[in-house]
């Protein structure tokens, strides 16, 4: 009888291990670490663009951003950013999801924000990323100009208001990003947050 309870015991042990996984997925970024990235203990920065040079004029798919897995061309009349992410407190943290980004035509206080905010780009799949004192992760912001600018203002973005998961406080990065101020319209688009560094145009993730 104790071998059998024993059996039924590894048993139950064994699908409750197996069924974690799915079960925690959602809250991955304070499991692996305790201690989700904050506001004040990042600096975040703009890398240089990469524009996509597909479609007539250009040889598609000669610039590429990560996307896990093999390289691949996107539509032509997009630049591509990385939003940059980097650890200046003396703690590890983590991150995991979707900054929410938006776009600001001069200061909060004086201009406020342009066009519509951010959406998310699920080509690539949100996973934990750990950030070790002075690591950096990042993650791609595309930015599409409207196919149609007759029925679409453009105007340039000085700043970008991005705002981490789980945490109230924004950060301002300065930028020169031409983006549409008619509200619905969408002209950008974000990725999750992914380990290491980002180099627009080469940046490639397994």
């Amino acid at each position: 009888m104790a071998a059998v309870a024993a059996f039924v015991g590894t048993a139950a042990l064994a699908i409750t291990l197996t069924r974690a996984p799915a079960q925690n997925d959602v809250s991955l970024s304070s499991a692996v670490s305790g201690r989700v990235c904050a506001t004040s203990g990042l600096e975040a920065w703009l890398g240089l663009g990469a524009a996509s040079t597909g479609g007539a004029g250009g040889a598609a798919g000669s610039d590429r951003v990560g996307n896990g897995g093999r390289p691949r061309a996107y539509p032509a009349r997009a630049t591509y950013y990385t939003l940059e992410f980097t650890n200046i407190s003396d703690r590890a943290c983590s991150l995991y999801g979707y900054p929410e980004v938006s776009a600001y035509r001069d200061s909060p206080a004086a201009g406020g924000p342009v066009g519509s905010a951010a959406v998310r780009d699920t080509s690539v799949r949100p996973r934990p990323v750990m950030l070790e004192p002075g690591a950096t992760a990042h993650a791609v912001l595309r930015v599409t100009a409207s196919a149609e600018p007759s029925s679409c203002a453009e105007v340039t973005a000085e700043e970008l208001r991005i705002t981490l998961p789980r945490q109230p406080r924004p950060a301002f990065v300065p930028a020169q990003i031409p983006v549409c101020s008619g509200k619905g319209h969408v002209s950008l688009r974000v990725q999750a947050f992914q380990a290491r560094p980002g180099v627009p145009g080469y940046t490639l993730t397994p």
